[in-house]
């Protein structure tokens, strides 16, 4: 393999559903799914992290039962990672270097938010972009995220509703769909670093459909679960 080149180049550095301009040195981009020993440290670390805080969450809502104790904490643990993830694999594709990394300020964030008393804050870690990209790049690997989380509180509220009603694991469902639901649309709303800026300076025809979705899912699991 060639050694790294140590120029300094524009990077796309994505913080928990974000985006800033910053330098670093060229990164080789790894094959698409490739996870370095050091980023499964990092994944490891934030997992735990965050199932803290699910788990503080899940205790506040669902009382004594620990089934959906275990249930709603893996559910928030995946669908935050899988946000990640959707950043990483897309940003690879488009042969870019791309590992998750813990940051200082949300790791600390995230573990106070662990506390039962707190409010929630989920940013362990964000998905290092490094490499260079145009506005389309960047939309399509902003758009990635908030993606996923669309057609996971889509699964969520259809289980939910296919459940019997008024039980524990409809409503852990559906906290389940609105917590995606949410997390969709906060980052696709067009301001800023968000994503949903990139995306829609990339393609608003893409973006209408992906916001109006998100707000929609919003709307139906908040219902559902008050």
């Amino acid at each position: 393999m060639p050694k790294e080149e140590m120029q300094p180049i524009t990077v796309q550095k994505q913080e928990p559903y974000e985006y800033t301009i910053t330098y670093a040195p060229v990164k080789q981009p790894k094959r698409i799914g490739h996870f370095s020993i050091k980023e499964i440290e990092h994944l490891a670390i934030g997992a735990i992290l965050v199932a803290a805080v699910g788990l503080s969450y899940a205790m506040t809502v669902l009382f004594n039962d620990y089934a959906m104790f275990a249930l709603l904490t893996s559910i928030l643990t995946a669908s935050f990672f899988t946000h990640e993830i959707a950043h990483k694999i897309t940003a690879q594709k488009k042969g870019l270097w791309a590992e998750f990394r813990l940051t200082l300020i949300g790791a600390i964030l995230t573990l106070i938010s662990a506390l039962p008393t707190t409010f929630k804050i989920i940013s362990p870690g964000a998905v290092m972009i490094a490499g260079s990209a145009d506005k389309e790049t960047i939309g399509k690997i902003s758009i990635a995220g908030p993606t996923t989380n669309i057609a996971l509180s889509t699964g969520f509220l259809a289980v939910a509703f296919a459940l019997p009603q008024n039980t524990a694991i409809a409503f852990t469902f559906a906290l389940g769909a609105a917590f995606n639901a949410w997390i969709a649309l906060f980052n696709l709303i067009p301001f800023g670093i968000l994503d949903g800026f990139k995306v829609f300076l990339w393609n608003k025809e893409v973006w209408i459909p992906a916001f109006a979705a998100s707000l929609a899912l919003t709307v139906i699991s908040y219902m559902l679960i008050l």
